[in-house]
């Protein structure tokens, strides 16, 4: 199970007893008096794995692109996520949410695999950021000197006239 999970393994046993018995998980938060968004994806896992919501899966499983577009696209002709967490193994109808609202706000595109890390920028495009930053620095320099050489004239002056 999940170890950042607000149920401790006797909840978790207790309320998928109950969930057998046939109440909901807004009945069993009540009668156990916990934490009703965690009872909620347990019954989630539940009604997918039976009591298999127990335990943890060993690894890690990933999804390939057409894999995650046909799950969504199902999904969102109308079948069940349930039935589809089922067909495909997943451990939790709450991925095929995930994807559906990504698939929704930024496309097919957005359940392809993301490289990790931060992604690294072109040599040209630092290049000409450098390029750019030197060239501020100088102008800075230079108007400064501008502005010392002017107030140096303009003392200088000053001093010839009070002579």
């Amino acid at each position: 199970m999940n170890p950042g999970s607000s149920l401790s393994v006797d909840q978790r046993a207790a309320a998928v007893t109950l969930f057998e018995t046939g109440l909901g998980p807004d009945a069993v938060a009540t009668r156990l008096g916990s934490n009703l968004y965690s009872l909620r994806r347990l019954y989630d896992r539940w009604r997918v794995r039976g009591s298999g919501a127990l335990v943890t899966k060993p690894t890690k499983r990933s999804f390939s692109f057409e894999e995650k577009l046909s799950i969504v696209e199902r999904f969102l002709a109308g079948e069940p996520k349930i039935a589809l967490a089922r067909e495909f193994d997943l451990s939790s109808p709450k991925m095929i949410e995930t994807w559906a609202r990504k698939y929704r706000s930024e496309g097919k595109e957005a359940l392809r695999p993301k490289r990790l890390g931060r992604p690294r920028g072109s040599a040209a495009e630092a290049s000409e950021a450098s390029e750019v930053a030197r060239l501020r620095r100088e102008n800075a320099r230079l108007q400064a000197q501008v502005a010392y050489l002017g107030k140096l004239r303009a003392l200088m002056e000053q001093q010839r006239r009070s002579k």
